[in-house]
């Protein structure tokens, strides 16, 4: 699937955006669906496969928050969202959320297409490293399929990742026992592409680590080489 083949899911309480983002969509070649409030995204999710979803965050009633920790928790779609919010710390609140990337409000239609199309890239990406971006992978405590989008414990519960978690992990192990700088993970996850701030790449590993760790206070499979950058310090093991 090439990305102007995706279906992109509209999710905006305001008919007024929705309807004519969806139309602009349309006419750059995506396919669309469109909903106002997350008992209709229920809806579309429960009848289409959809590659991504462009959520407005203010919303009455379950707000774009909300919705997003829900469908980092139940599905695997990445997501962008449409802010009116001005400051940063609301912004990093979405990308702690597990949200692939934001535009602002108001927004230049062509720079929210660019966006889009960048994430479903980052998506859809394998970083190149040493080894094959497939197969099983164990380490400490977890199993991880690196062509999917799942971590297993070791009760086998699984743990769900963003799509840029994802990638960022694949990254590490990839390239495991060498230290990685800001810059160098930039291009492994997201290529060359710009990032709403550098911040975004420190905020991925503190979700990583969250999920990953014991107590992420005192990681010991993300360690943070200070004036380096971050080393996959964990022995990997590939089942035969």
């Amino acid at each position: 699937m090439t990305n102007d083949n995706a279906h992109i899911l509209v999710i905006d309480d305001d008919k007024d955006i929705r309807k004519p983002l969806a139309e602009y969509l349309r006419r750059r070649g995506f396919r669309t669906s469109v909903a106002a409030d997350g008992k209709e995204m229920d809806t579309v999710l429960a009848t289409s496969s959809i590659d991504l979803a462009v959520l407005d965050v203010m919303m009455p009633g379950e707000d774009g928050f909300s919705i997003c920790r829900r469908l980092q928790e139940t599905t695997q779609i990445p997501v962008i969202l449409l802010t009116a919010l001005a400051e940063d710390a609301d912004r990093i609140v979405g990308l702690e959320l597990g949200a692939d990337d934001y535009v602002n409000k108001p927004f230049n239609p062509r720079e929210l297409v660019a966006r889009i199309r960048s994430v479903l890239r980052r998506s859809r990406m394998l970083p190149r490293g040493r080894q094959h971006a497939s197969g099983l992978v164990k380490f400490d405590r977890w199993r991880f399929d690196l062509s999917r989008r799942e971590l297993l414990g070791a009760d086998d519960v699984a743990v769900r990742l963003s799509a840029g978690e994802h990638v960022l992990l694949v990254a590490f192990i990839e390239h495991a026992g060498v230290t990685l700088s800001r810059d160098q993970l930039l291009d492994l996850t997201r290529g060359r592409e710009s990032l709403p701030f550098d911040r975004s790449i420190d905020n991925q590993i503190s979700r990583l680590r969250r999920k990953l760790e014991i107590d992420p206070g005192k990681p010991r499979i993300i360690l943070t080489k200070w004036g380096g950058g971050y080393l996959f310090a964990a022995e990997l093991e590939r089942p035969a």
